[in-house]
């Protein structure tokens, strides 16, 4: 149950504005877990404040720390803990996706309106199958299908989490079953845990077209967080685990030892993790092209500070694809290697 223990300093929506950055891409506002989306010239960010949520606007990421927060959701309910909100845009409607209880109790709840900033509706949970512990849940559109990935536990009890995904009929209602894509069962994603954590997916599609869900592996609370990839191949089936294929390292951390092979730790913070691909409506379909440097915010402790949940913030940073990577593994049905489009990040 550490996780959730130490999970419970969220409740509180800690959030302070500081004087100001210290360090490459280092906002003022010291939080966690952001999630941002392009609309048209805006870029609109939601945040677990206060208890509630609350949504930020703003003509570059650079300059949501200092917008205006504007709470457009209050746990009225007493549902308990408020974690890790995720904005989309679909259907000319606005929905917010959150995890919301107490200890084993988390589930996950969404919020809608017309408008980014105002109107929404109250909460309603999300019935995903199973009805097992969740959170830092979202929802993507792939090659026409609407898909919900999250984090859960496979029983009621906390041994591991795990990356799930079902499909849904609309943006509000899961269908069929959950397939499992991803534990936590490699070495470098096993330095911290009990339990052992994957955590904070977030799809996006590449060049190809393929599809990649990015998540956190190790622990929060230490500075071995880091983001890792998960590669659907070409053709492959989203429900079967064994289509996809997993980074042999992390691409986004701060400690050598566990990096994948040619990618290098963080110069700037530690424990870099829960990113957020700014995209257009938050909707791979506009996912970046090979080429040029894309925006990307994620959470992280500056080096020379003591890592806790209290000392995160927010960061600007970017990314690329990177072509012509393979992943490699061992044991499991199917070949052992594909080639494709992997994932540089920058602070």
């Amino acid at each position: 149950m550490l996780t959730v223990l130490l999970a419970a300093v969220l409740a509180t929506g800690l959030s302070t504005v500081d004087a100001g950055p210290a360090a490459a891409g280092q906002t003022s506002l010291r939080a966690a877990d952001p999630s941002v989306i392009r609309v048209g010239g805006t870029y609109i960010s939601v945040q677990s404040l206060n208890g509630g949520i609350a949504v930020r606007q703003a003509a570059s990421t650079d300059a949501l720390a200092a917008a205006p927060a504007r709470q457009v959701w209050t746990d009225s309910r007493n549902l308990g803990e408020v974690w890790a909100p995720e904005i989309i845009a679909d259907g000319g409607r606005y929905y917010i996706y959150f995890s919301a209880g107490r200890g084993a109790a988390h589930r996950m709840y969404a919020i809608s309106s017309a408008s980014p900033a105002s109107g929404y509706t109250a909460e309603r949970q999300l019935a995903l199958p199973g009805g097992k512990w969740a959170i830092d849940g979202s929802m993507f559109t792939f090659n026409g299908q609407r898909w919900f990935v999250w984090s859960g536990w496979a029983g009621d009890t906390n041994v591991e989490q795990n990356i799930y995904l079902s499909r849904m009929s609309d943006p509000l209602t899961p269908t069929g079953n959950r397939f499992i894509i991803s534990q936590p069962r490699e070495s470098w994603e096993r330095v911290v845990g009990n339990p052992y954590i994957n955590e904070a997916p977030e799809a996006i599609r590449d060049p190809n077209g393929q599809l990649h869900i990015v998540y956190s592996a190790n622990g929060s609370w230490s500075d071995q967080y880091c983001l890792a990839d998960l590669r659907l191949r070409a053709g492959g089936d989203p429900t079967y685990v064994w289509d996809w294929y997993k980074s042999n390292g992390c691409l986004f951390g701060s400690n050598r030892a566990t990096m994948m092979a040619g990618w290098d730790p963080t110069l700037h913070v530690n424990g870099p993790g829960h990113h957020s691909f700014v995209l257009l409506n938050g909707d791979i379909a506009t996912s970046p092209p090979a080429g040029p440097r894309f925006p990307l915010m994620f959470h992280a402790v500056p080096k020379g500070t003591a890592y806790s949940w209290e000392n995160r913030y927010w960061y600007t940073g970017t990314f690329c694809w990177w072509g012509n990577t393979t992943y490699r593994r061992a044991n499991v049905p199917g070949p052992t290697a594909d080639t494709g489009f992997s994932i540089k990040f920058f602070e």
